[in-house]
């Protein structure tokens, strides 16, 4: 996952775009960047690190411009080293500045045809950039000093005709202004929203509605699959369904973890959704464990917090912070290496020992992964003092890869692939395991929003709702994509060749 944002105003939008950013950050915390407009001329700044690193006030000096676009990133395809950072750049045709979430699942194919058609050398292992020069070709061809709003919704078309996959992207056209667009299934999330001015009506398009909020942007509405928004210079908005095959089918782990809770996805309230989640592994517990002897409800810090307090409502069980978490190591799930997520758990959270001393506990987590952090806090938790451990899942069992832009690309590093609820509870330690059923994870989810027929549950029951999705497929992703492969190109693509990154 990664967090995308533009906004076309009147003044400078510098520090608008850092703030979203910084509001973004919970989606991306390997490298982050913001491209600003101005006069025809582009003012650049993208570099590893967090937000509050990359930007600082020399930088933000020269990012002028009444219109951009930012990004921030974690690392799933390619290599985590500040050449893979967006937004991306391409000269021609008129200047193109692209940001990206996603993955594109035949990358690989319009890679080598970008290079045999459209004569375009891709510089990276990026389909951020893939995604770039098929805009741009799409574009150039048209042969056109000026284009218009139709010709950049034809172009769009034609991206969605090439491009399989996640993408949900915004990308800014020097001089004329800034395009926003999500892929047919509407997979990874893009809204937009407005405010007004004493100079008129400002644009802003974002990753979540919670970047809107914090700018004092009212939301419009979700950018809808397979549309395109087009805001130019002038900062008038221009929207077309660009895709005829545009069928709804997001992806649900935005509403486990993803997402912050306080932002509304496809009208759906995270929060809500959350609070549901809790209510039905409540309703769970009732009927497989009518007689469970849990003391205490304790929560896995942050996005747990929600579904752990209404299951412990629920059930009529005290609900206690037991673990406290230090705000300044960043979310293990989207470090790029396992070694690092290992290390980083007891640094990230420390256990209040009288919570859990004597006591059935019940730890609440929205899912599990790879199993190394679970592992690790029921062992925090019996050095506390526990007398039992017991664990809960807000999500189904993570079986199957993700192909659509979630760092779950290697079956073999997920824990519940092949393995039973016995075996995962042995590996784990827990004297008790539950899972939450996919059946109702679904449910709440559709309970804020009954329109959406279907949500993207691929890493839960292995299907692919763009159905290109092989077993030849999934083994070169893994071989690619795994923790091993990443930290291999980490160490071979250093930052000496760097053509991307401007200081």
């Amino acid at each position: 996952m990664c967090g995308i944002v533009g906004i076309v105003g009147h003044n400078n939008v510098n520090q608008a775009l850092y703030d979203a950013l910084t509001v973004l950050q919970h989606r991306g915390q390997d490298a982050a960047g913001i491209v600003t407009c101005e006069n025809n001329k582009l003012f650049l700044r993208k570099d590893n690190g967090m937000v509050r690193d990359v930007f600082r006030t020399r930088h933000m000096r020269r990012l002028v411009g009444n219109m951009g676009i930012g990004h921030v990133r974690y690392p799933t395809a390619g290599s985590s080293t500040s050449a893979e950072a967006q937004p991306f750049y391409v000269n021609s045709p008129y200047g193109i500045t692209l940001a990206h979430n996603g993955n594109l699942t035949n990358a690989a194919e319009i890679g080598d045809d970008l290079y045999r058609s459209d004569l375009r050398h891709i510089n990276t292992n990026s389909d951020s950039e893939v995604l770039l020069n098929i805009l741009a070709h799409e574009l150039q061809v048209l042969k056109k000093l000026s284009p218009s709003e139709d010709d950049i919704f034809n172009a769009v078309s034609k991206l969605h005709d090439r491009c399989r996959g996640a993408y949900a992207v915004v990308a800014m056209i020097t001089g004329y202004g800034i395009v926003a667009f999500r892929d047919p299934n509407g997979i990874r999330p893009l809204c937009f929203g407005e405010r007004e001015t004493e100079n008129g009506v400002e644009y802003m398009v974002a990753s979540e509605s919670v970047a809107l909020q914090a700018l004092g942007f009212q939301l419009v509405r979700d950018v809808a699959p397979g549309e395109a928004i087009f805001i130019n210079s002038k900062g008038q908005l221009f929207t077309r369904q660009c895709s005829e095959k545009a069928h709804f089918s997001p992806c649900i782990f935005e509403h486990v973890y993803l997402a912050r809770p306080d932002s509304i996805i496809d009208g759906i309230s995270v929060y809500k959704a959350r609070l549901r989640m809790g209510d039905k592994l409540a309703e769970k517990i009732r009927r497989v464990w009518a007689d469970h002897d849990i003391d205490v409800v304790i929560p896995i810090p942050d996005t747990s917090r929600t579904s752990a307090l209404q299951l412990a409502t629920n059930l009529g069980v005290k609900f206690r912070e037991g673990f406290i978490k230090n705000r300044y190591i960043g979310r293990t799930f989207i470090m790029p290496g396992q070694s690092e997520r290992k290390k980083s758990v007891r640094q990230k959270l420390n256990a209040i020992e009288l919570e859990f001393q004597g006591k059935n506990v019940l730890l609440v987590d929205d899912s599990i992964v790879r199993g190394t952090t679970c592992h690790q806090i029921i062992e925090m938790a019996r050095d506390a003092g526990a007398k039992n451990v017991y664990f809960a899942s807000a999500a189904p069992p993570v079986r199957y890869p993700n192909v659509y832009g979630i760092d779950m690309p290697a079956a073999t590093e997920l824990i519940a692939h092949d393995r039973t609820v016995e075996d995962i509870q042995k590996i784990i330690g827990a004297d008790f395991l539950i899972y939450q059923d996919l059946e109702d994870l679904v449910e709440t989810a559709k309970d804020g929003n009954p329109s959406i027929i279907e949500f993207d549950c691929s890493v839960f029951n292995g299907e692919y709702v763009t159905a290109d999705i092989n077993e030849d497929y999934l083994r070169r992703l893994e071989q690619n994509r795994n923790d091993g492969a990443k930290i291999l190109k980490d160490v071979e693509d250093p930052d000496a060749i760097d053509l991307h990154n401007a200081n």
